[in-house]
């Protein structure tokens, strides 16, 4: 089969390797599109933690699955999937534990034309997603709806804020907190990208890059219940301002590295939640695709490449022109 390996920092091919296996209790999907995620993207640059070269990246794919392992149900070969590639998550519910993974390192991933995953990682493809739309919900899908739903607890009538919103999780999470009957807000550097947003259902925005953005924008609107983060670093204080007594900041990144400073005295006087979240649970996982097909949800898919030029979409990664989710079309 062909797969997109990466052999050492920014060294990208599209080379033929072996077929894979399927071991006992796993199946073989065929990919027929794969969605890129930022961590894809550290992989590649080297950036990322546990690194293990050659590796086949990719977290979000959708597929036939064309055969099973032994032990493995056989009624799944012939079947549309989608895969959940939050792989060990544990016993607890709170948290993942300590053999927990993620689909694309240091397993290979769904950028490649066959995958072997546990078949306790498929789901059925939602039958109102076209391939690239299934694919494009994974990683970002679950780690909104985690941020959203079972740490940020959200409930309907709440004032709602999403930071840096054209990623995918800012975008899913913008998806699933409409629906829930919340009045959701966002941020972004781009006025393009907050149209956009308001398209969806957020109520308006503001862009973090004007100056007292965070002043202006708790004038206009008094201060929100939760608060869903993915940046960190400078400016990471004024979420706390924005914070209403009681309210809840979710953090799911530090795409702008660690914030200089924790204003204690607020978080304490003020009783703010701050709650960090990874991924999500299987709980989580099936909780998600319920409320995508529920709904009708469709991801947002800002662009889609053709496999072999897998290269193009990884440079759009990095230069984060996208709304929603690039997808690679692999089949």
């Amino acid at each position: 089969m062909r797969a997109i390996q990466i052999s050492a920092v920014d060294r990208l091919e599209i080379l033929p390797v072996p077929d894979p296996i399927p071991a006992a209790g796993e199946a073989i999907v065929a990919i027929r599109a794969a969605a890129l995620n930022h961590r894809d993207v550290w992989i590649k640059t080297g950036e990322y933690a546990g690194l293990k070269w050659p590796c086949i990246p990719g977290s979000d794919g959708a597929g036939v699955v064309i055969a099973v392992g032994e032990g493995a149900d056989p009624t799944w070969i012939g079947r549309e999937v989608v895969i959940n590639p939050s792989l060990d998550w544990g016993d607890n519910e709170h948290a993942q534990g300590g053999k927990f993974s993620i689909l694309g390192l240091p397993r290979h991933g769904t950028l490649a034309e066959q995958v072997s995953v546990p078949v306790a990682q498929l789901s059925p493809k939602p039958a109102h997603l076209s391939w690239e739309e299934a694919a494009a919900l994974p990683l970002a899908g679950l780690t909104a709806w985690r941020a959203v739903s079972s740490r940020g607890q959200l409930k309907g009538g709440e004032r709602m804020l999403i930071t840096g919103v054209g990623g995918g999780v800012a975008v899913f999470a913008l998806q699933f907190a409409v629906p829930h009957g919340a009045e959701v807000w966002v941020t972004s550097s781009s006025t393009e990208k907050i149209a956009r947003a308001v398209e969806l259902g957020a109520k308006g925005g503001a862009n973090y890059t004007t100056a007292d953005w965070a002043k202006g924008l708790k004038e206009a609107v008094g201060g929100f219940d939760l608060i869903v983060d993915s940046a960190g670093g400078q400016g990471f204080e004024s979420l706390f301002e924005l914070t209403t007594p009681g309210g809840r900041i979710v953090s799911y990144g530090a795409t702008r590295g660690n914030p200089p400073v924790l204003p204690m005295r607020k978080i304490f006087w003020r009783q703010i939640s701050l709650l960090g979240t990874t991924m999500g649970s299987p709980a989580d996982w099936w909780a998600m695709t319920s409320y995508v097909t529920q709904y009708r949800l469709k991801p947002i898919v800002s662009e889609v490449l053709p496999f072999d030029r897998a290269g193009d979409a990884f440079d759009l990664m990095q230069r984060g022109g996208q709304f929603g989710k690039i997808v690679v079309r692999v089949a």
